[in-house]
């Protein structure tokens, strides 16, 4: 089956078209544009006019790619922004009747759900337990188990790339003051949220979404993105403490320029970096793997199974 995935995160809207037949799944098509749905929602409540219309021109662009490569299942999935919002009913109605796409707004245990299920599609089983990481624009999921049918835990938090932005970042570059407030939000969250005894179970994470796959490229300076080269890329620990040390003594602009970063993800990449290295240090793990095989993936799958 051929199905399209839309997925309208609170950072990115992204597509993936994919044909999937038992274990058989050939990527066709995968588009990323940073559309920042979740602009303002931690602090208004509702979905900007404005990120609104970003969300629809790329929803204009992969319109026309899923009709020529003729998909028979088209769905989206929308996340923390629109579950936030007060006008996100709203806005799920005008991508189903504009855009013909069987959209919902999923709960955050779906999300972690999803997500588990993309990251561990065609791997074998691990010995012991795995945790997924998801770092998005408005929450972060983080999921432990061995299999899609034995997940012990998943939890959705609200922590993400631009929430943490906009709640602690306000200058250009970041002053340390604003690093160590937003970096100590992270941790109290995360203590909080996964439950010591589990965390100690796991013994390999592997790491999916924006802020993953742009710290690998930055690591492989990667120019153009290659997503046979971020598959599988480990992330040290160290390392990640070199690249954000690296981009925080940049400015916005200077950010824009580094190899393997998109220029629309500098905004926000510092706070994604945190976040990503603040999972690994509650883990207590040396590395992360990094996927490109993510909530779209683990959508399409469950498409194809009924179970969407």
């Amino acid at each position: 089956m051929r199905v399209a995935v839309v997925d309208i995160g609170s950072n990115s809207t992204r597509l993936l078209v994919t044909d999937i037949a038992g274990d058989h799944i050939v990527d066709l098509e995968r588009r990323s544009i940073v559309t920042r749905l979740g602009q303002g929602v931690d602090r208004s409540g509702a979905l900007a006019d404005e990120a609104i219309a970003r969300v629809t021109a790329a929803l204009d662009e992969y319109r026309a790619v899923i009709d020529e490569l003729d998909a028979q299942r088209r769905i989206g999935v929308l996340t923390s922004a629109t579950r936030d919002a007060s006008n996100g009913a709203e806005f799920v109605a005008r991508v189903r009747e504009d855009y013909g796409i069987d959209a919902r707004v999923l709960t955050g245990d779906e999300e972690a759900q999803f997500t588990f299920s993309g990251a561990m599609s065609g791997r074998p089983k691990p010995d012991r337990p795995t945790a997924v990481i998801d770092v998005g624009g408005g929450s972060t999921e983080v999921v432990i188990g061995t299999s899609t049918d034995d997940i012990a835990f998943h939890v959705s938090m609200q922590l993400g790339v631009v929430r943490q932005t906009e709640r602690f970042i306000n200058t250009d570059p970041p002053a340390f003051e604003e690093l160590e407030n937003l970096a100590d939000d992270v941790r109290s969250i995360l203590h909080r949220e996964l439950p010591e005894d589990l965390r100690e179970q796991v013994g390999h994470a592997i790491a999916v979404a924006g802020t993953a796959t742009s710290a690998a490229a930055i690591a492989l300076e990667l120019d153009p993105y290659d997503p046979d080269r971020v598959e599988g890329h480990r992330l040290l620990a160290a390392s990640l403490e070199e690249q954000l040390a690296f981009l925080a003594a940049m400015t916005e602009d200077q950010r824009r320029k580094v190899k393997g970063l998109h220029p629309d993800r500098a905004p926000t990449i510092i706070a994604g970096v945190i976040i990503l290295r603040e999972c690994i240090r509650v883990l207590d793990l040396r590395e992360v793997e990094v996927s490109d095989h993510d909530l779209l993936r683990g959508a399409a799958l469950c498409a194809v199974l009924g179970r969407f």
